[in-house]
């Protein structure tokens, strides 16, 4: 299998105030293409801090991370956003849309910043409208939209780009139990397409839909191991 992510001894350390956080501690660890991942672990674990660094948002103290074939471990923030912007698509918890933009002009955003031309951009947009679901929405506007529908809004958006990986930050946080199925069961539909997927859940029972499970405790890899009954 191909690798799409490779962490060795990843450590990452934050100054607050005279005291240093060690937020994780020698992380190493590689994630294929195509995997369906649920990094696990309760607050002050390091998975916020390990999504930070698997996504670009942030770079490590020291250590070594390679994703898509490319060292991006010491990369600029320009060069990082621009890494972001091509490579990894981004669910958040609280859906992250614009207000005053329609589902259509949301998902087309990222494209916006890809230079790609206004109709192509609007096709794109409408097709992944469409796969997730919501080709009767894209006129309505995030107020207008229901919780589940909006999340499937911000889905959407991290797909535009077609990123090697779909990276979901507590996706379904803010969802009620039968809407946070629905949206499980659009990650699932994703990643038979083929998707390389990573959700960062504190949840037993959104980790279970995943087929490996990465627990980490104080900033460690305390478990990982295929989940041998994934729901569907």
């Amino acid at each position: 299998m191909d690798a799409v992510i490779k962490l060795q001894k990843i450590v990452k350390n934050y100054k607050v105030g005279t005291q240093i956080v060690r937020a994780l501690r020698s992380v190493s660890l590689n994630i294929n293409k195509g995997e369906y991942v649920a990094i696990m672990g309760a607050s002050g674990s390091g998975k916020s801090t390990l999504m930070n660094v698997i996504g670009c948002l942030d770079t490590p103290t020291s250590g070594f991370y390679e994703l898509n074939n490319q060292d991006v471990s010491h990369l600029s923030d320009d060069e990082l956003a621009e890494i972001r912007n091509k490579e990894i698509g981004f669910v958040f918890q609280t859906f992250n849309l614009l207000p005053r933009n329609t589902a259509l002009e949301n998902v087309m955003l990222p494209l916006v910043y890809a230079g790609m031309k206004k109709q192509q951009r609007i096709t794109q947009a409408e097709k992944i409208l469409t796969e997730v679901g919501l080709a009767d929405r894209i006129e309505h506007k995030p107020n207008e939209l229901s919780g589940g529908q909006r999340q499937r809004v911000a889905v959407a958006r991290a797909l535009v780009n077609n990123p090697c990986i779909l990276l979901a930050d507590e996706p379904t946080g803010n969802l009620d139990s039968q809407i946070s199925e629905e949206i499980m069961q659009l990650f699932a539909e994703i990643h038979r397409k083929g998707n390389t997927l990573i959700v960062v859940t504190h949840e037993e029972s959104i980790a279970k839909h995943a087929h490996r499970i990465i627990r980490l405790k104080d900033g460690e890899v305390e478990a990982d191991f295929m989940n041998p009954d994934p729901v569907y």
